[in-house]
């Protein structure tokens, strides 16, 4: 491995994420053609013990964990300080036809939408697993949270549904992302994006938060303008009040299945009509 320094070991993970989704022949839309889900990933750092994560489990929950705490969860015999750990965090942006196809629905998620979703998360979970490979295999003890086996979701007291580590939330503190009106992350390639992270005992430089709130990138916070995201749910999840999960849950997981599988025919579940034909769908809408 050519790392000596924390940059070079940095440049080292940022690489191994880039060749598995620029080169992996598990990255295309369907198994007989070339067409890539995912795009040239973003990628980000951000250090164990930085206070946006105790932070993060005091507003969602106490079942909510730190970096150090499913890090020694998956390590017992080898506890690390939460200094020791840095979280590596990346965006996977979905391919441009998807998003196009996706524009163009009002009630149901495209084909190219829903393999994304579905099919398109096994790669995100592959490339988990190969970053926590090849960490391990230079001696560096890595997790992927959310394919620990405690992974969960549970009932959070302010927010409602909530997993136990939240692919968004390591992002924001990566550095890659805030928060719109409807929870989706509005990164520098737009909403229209999967994420993912591995926690390792590394140390490479944080990846700098070019923003001061965690509602930076959103039209609606900072200027009471837009509310796209909000005409474009079919359910009406999504309000000036924020992000409705029940509706939304409803939607995407009992109305959304059956005609997944009726019309493309296979098993699945998406809707991503707020991530698409909105202004920050592919980029950060909001200037300075």
């Amino acid at each position: 491995m050519p790392a000596h320094s924390p940059s070079e070991l940095a440049s080292w993970v940022q690489s191994i994420i880039r060749d598995f989704i620029n080169t992996s022949k598990d990255n295309r839309m369907w198994e007989d053609t070339t067409e890539k889900t995912w795009g040239d990933p973003l990628i980000g750092f951000s250090k164990g013990d930085d206070p946006l994560f105790a932070s993060f489990k005091e507003h969602i929950g106490p079942f909510h964990w730190t970096p150090s705490e499913i890090f020694n969860q998956s390590f017992p015999d080898g506890s690390a300080r939460p200094d020791e750990l840095t979280v590596i965090s990346w965006i996977l942006p979905i391919n441009e036809p998807a998003k196009i196809d996706n524009r163009k629905e009002t009630v149901f998620p495209s084909e190219r939408w829903a393999r994304a979703r579905t099919y398109g998360e096994v790669i995100n979970e592959k490339l988990r697993e190969h970053v926590v490979r090849a960490l391990q295999a230079q001696g560096h003890d890595a997790v992927a949270p959310a394919l620990a086996p405690g992974f969960t979701w549970q009932n959070s007291p302010t927010y409602g549904f909530a997993s136990n580590w939240s692919e968004r939330h390591a992002a924001f503190a990566s550095g890659l992302g805030t928060f719109g009106l409807c929870d989706g992350l509005i990164t520098p390639v737009g909403k229209a994006m999967r994420t993912g992270s591995v926690v390792a005992r590394i140390q490479v430089p944080p990846t700098p938060r070019p923003y001061n709130s965690h509602r930076d990138y959103c039209l609606f916070f900072s200027s009471g303008a837009c509310r796209k995201c909000a005409s474009r749910c079919p359910v009406g999840a999504i309000t000036e009040a924020g992000h409705d999960k029940v509706k939304c849950f409803e939607h995407v997981f009992k109305t959304a299945i059956p005609h997944i599988k009726s019309h493309y025919g296979f098993d699945g579940y998406s809707c991503g009509l707020c991530q698409t034909g909105v202004p920050c769908e592919s980029r950060i809408p909001v200037k300075g």
